[in-house]
């Protein structure tokens, strides 16, 4: 049975202000959730693989293949962010 004031201090680690009416609505509500949750306890899943993804899923990955990458000066010609040849970011 989850009580009123379990919900509160969920609640509260949640930094979420709740009136008393709310918190007992949502006691109600938590109970209907465990509730549904004893019931899928009750099902026998001992014989059953898990199911990461319901369908099965192909990666679709190419090889790697070796480029020329980009020399710094065209690394940096769209910014006016660089400095000594980095990024300059915001300062804290």
């Amino acid at each position: 049975m989850v009580e009123k004031q379990a919900v509160q201090r969920a609640a509260k680690n949640a930094r979420i202000n709740l009136q008393d009416e709310e918190a007992e609505k949502f006691t109600e509500e938590f109970e209907q959730i465990l509730d549904t949750f004893n019931k899928l306890e009750e099902v026998d899943t001992s014989d059953v693989e898990p199911a990461f993804h319901p369908i099965e899923v192909k990666s679709k990955t190419r090889e790697d293949e070796l480029e020329d990458s980009l020399d710094s000066g065209q690394v940096f010609v769209n910014t006016e962010n660089e400095e000594d040849g980095k990024f300059k970011g915001p300062s804290a």
